[in-house]
C-alpha cells in the first residue's frame, strides 16, 4: 500500500465535487447492541460505505447477519481485494485487519494493536491515508482506548470524527478517552447517531489537490504493514523505552508527542500506555499462575519421592521429602491466596470504575473486549 500514492485517488468515481462516503465505526464491550442501533437508522439510500471493526479476536462471528436482521443496509465479512460499494456495511472479519487501499478492502494478519485482531487503529489509519477529508470516524462503546489514534490520524487528514455520548455508552472509556485526546466534531447520544451521519455524507466537499499527510503518520502506517525499514522509521517515529513488548518482549519505542502515550516494538505491536498497562497485568497474573502449578508439581514429585523413600526402608529420608513437599503446598497454598485476591480487587476496581463514569451502579465487570458476543445475540 502507498499511501501517499493513494490519496490523490478519486475512489468511487469522479466528479466536480465528492462527499464523506467513507464511514469508520470501531466498538468494542457493548457494541453488538449499540451497532444494532445504529444499522436501524441507517437508510438504504445511505450515500457512502460503512466499515467496522468490533472486538472479537479469533472468535467465530454472526456480527453480519446480526446487522443485517437489524437494519436493511447488507452487511457482510468482506473478501481480501474487494470493491467498496455504497450503501454496504462491510465487518473486520476474525482475526484479520481490515484496512481501506483505495477502492479496495485489504485483509492481513498484521501484528495485533491493542493485544487484538482487528483492531480499530489500523483501519482507521488506513481510510484516513486513503480518503482524506471523505472519512468519518465513529468511535461508539468500549473499554480501553482503541480507536483514540484513529481518530486523531482522521482529524490529521481532514476527516470528520464523531463519538457516542459516554453518558449512554455500555462501556465509556473507549468514546470517553477520544474526547480526552481529539478535537472532535460532533459528540452525539446513539440514538442521534444515524441522522448525524447521513447529514454528514450528505455534505458536498469542494473536489482539490489534498495536501499531503504527516509523514509521522505514513511511516507508522508503513511500521504496522512491516514494509520499508521498520527499525528506520521507529528511529524517526519515537525513541527506546525501558520496557518490552508483552508478545514478542521485543523493545518498545515510545511514539514521541503522543496523546495518550503510545508503543511500538519492530515486528509491529502496538499500545497505548491504557493496553500496555492493561496487558502487562494478564501477562503477570499467567506468570503467577505458572508459578502455583510449578510449585504444585514439585509437591508431587516430593511425595512420589517419600513413598519410594519409604518403601525402601529409608524413613528418615522419607520424612525429609514430605516435610519439603508440605513446604511446597504451603507456598502455593499462599500464591494462590494471593493471586485470587488480586483478581477479586480487580473485579471490584472494574465496577468502581464502571459506576464512576457513567453514574450508576453496576453488579459485574464487562470483559475488555466484546469476546463476540454477537453468538448470544442471536438467541
Amino acid at each position: 500500500m502507498n499511501p501517499t500514492h493513494v490519496l490523490n485517488h478519486p475512489v468511487l468515481g469522479a466528479a466536480a465535487t465528492e462527499h464523506r462516503d467513507i464511514i469508520v465505526v470501531a466498538a468494542s464491550a457493548g457494541g453488538v447492541a449499540a451497532l444494532c442501533q445504529l444499522c436501524r437508522q441507517l437508510p438504504t439510500s445511505l450515500p457512502a460505505a460503512v466499515f467496522v471493526v468490533l472486538h472479537i479476536g479469533a472468535h467465530d462471528s454472526q456480527l453480519p447477519e446480526i446487522l443485517r436482521n437489524s437494519g436493511v443496509l447488507p452487511a457482510v465479512h468482506p473478501q481480501d481485494g474487494e470493491t467498496v460499494s455504497h450503501g454496504h456495511i462491510y465487518v473486520a472479519p476474525p482475526n484479520r485487519h481490515m484496512l481501506l487501499d483505495g477502492r479496495h478492502i485489504r485483509l492481513t494478519h498484521g501484528p495485533k494493536e491493542h493485544h487484538t485482531r482487528p483492531a480499530a487503529d489500523p483501519l482507521f489509519r488506513s481510510a484516513a491515508l486513503s480518503h482524506g477529508p471523505r472519512t468519518i470516524g465513529v468511535v461508539l462503546t468500549g473499554h480501553l482506548d482503541d480507536g483514540t489514534a484513529g481518530m486523531q490520524a482522521i482529524k490529521a487528514c481532514g476527516g470528520v470524527t464523531v463519538v457516542q455520548n459516554p453518558q449512554d455508552a455500555e462501556a465509556p472509556n473507549m468514546p470517553t478517552s477520544v474526547l480526552e485526546n481529539v478535537s472532535i466534531d460532533h459528540c452525539v447520544h446513539l440514538g442521534q447517531l444515524g441522522a448525524t451521519l447521513v447529514a454528514l455524507t450528505a455534505q458536498n466537499l469542494p473536489l482539490q489537490q489534498r495536501a499531503q499527510p504527516p509523514r509521522q503518520l505514513i511511516l507508522e502506517h508503513q511500521a504496522s504493514l512491516q514494509e520499508g525499514q521498520i527499525m528506520d522509521s521507529l528511529t524517526i517515529l519515537g525513541h527506546p523505552s525501558t520496557m518490552v513488548c508483552p508478545e514478542c518482549t521485543g523493545t518498545l519505542w515510545e511514539i514521541n508527542d503522543s496523546r495518550p502515550p503510545r508503543y511500538r516494538c519492530h515486528t509491529g505491536h502496538a499500545y497505548s500506555l491504557l493496553s500496555l498497562a492493561y496487558q502487562q497485568e494478564a501477562v503477570v497474573e499467567a506468570s503467577l499462575w505458572g508459578a502455583v502449578r510449578a510449585l504444585q508439581d514439585r509437591e508431587n514429585l516430593l511425595r512420589k519421592m517419600a513413598e519410594l523413600a519409604l518403601n525402601e526402608g529409608l524413613p528418615s529420608q522419607a520424612s525429609h521429602q514430605t516435610a519439603e513437599a508440605d513446604k511446597a503446598n504451603e507456598k502455593a497454598r499462599l500464591l494462590k491466596q494471593l493471586v485470587e485476591q488480586g483478581l477479586a480487587q480487580g473485579d471490584e476496581d472494574s465496577r468502581a470504575d464502571h459506576a464512576s463514569a457513567t453514574g450508576s451502579p453496576t453488579t459485574a465487570a464487562e470483559p475488555a473486549g466484546a469476546q463476540d458476543s454477537s453468538a448470544a445475540a442471536l438467541r
